[in-house]
């Protein structure tokens, strides 16, 4: 009977172990895809204001292939992905007609934006 005891606290102590471990993969992953999250949400602010100024969809879809030309190694796998958000971020923020026009941010836009992303 206590040896039946032992192996049960024993057992009980590995699944516990095993279960912290999947929780701190867990947790890893909910930063990861919070980066990710945020990171989306800048692009889209991004791409918002450039169509605000009309700029055309063909430029925009240059950008954005060029962005995923420069950084397609489907070796890096996910965290690969944030890398290529971030080129893509910059890509967009660096196009003239917004360094021309400055930033328009406005509370209206990103309220606008962030409705659009919690009705998604």
């Amino acid at each position: 009977m206590k040896d039946c005891l032992v192996q049960e606290l024993q057992q009980s102590a590995e699944d516990t172990e095993l279960l912290t471990v999947e929780l701190q993969s867990l947790e890893r992953e909910k930063v990861r895809l919070s980066l990710v999250e945020e990171k989306l949400v800048d692009i889209l602010q991004l791409l918002q204001q450039l169509r605000d100024l009309n700029v055309s969809r063909r430029t925009l879809g240059k950008m954005l292939l060029s962005t995923l030309e420069s950084g397609s190694n489907p070796q890096h796998g996910k965290a690969h992905i944030l890398e290529v958000l971030s080129a893509l971020y910059h890509e967009l923020a660096a196009c003239e007609i917004l360094s021309s026009h400055g930033r328009l941010q406005t509370a209206q836009s990103q309220q606008s934006l962030h409705n659009l992303i919690i009705s998604c």
